[in-house]
């Protein structure tokens, strides 16, 4: 029985400390989520041009050229 009230009581801070959450709006949501997407495609676009030129470079020692 004593779980089970702990829990409430967790369960009923935890909510009023979302309610005192400052949340973004519609428009910084969206504004973050294009920069976090946009970001994500750099750095693939990065990591997968080093990974050409090294396997191109490891390509080039296996083969003996």
């Amino acid at each position: 029985m004593e779980f089970i009230n702990k829990a409430i009581h967790f369960v009923k801070e935890a909510y009023a400390e979302l309610k005192k959450v400052s949340w973004l709006g519609r428009k910084e949501v969206m504004a973050s989520t294009v920069v976090v997407i946009v970001f994500i495609l750099v750095v693939a676009l990065y990591v997968g041009f080093i990974d050409f030129i090294l396997a191109r470079i490891l390509g080039i020692f296996l083969r003996g050229y």
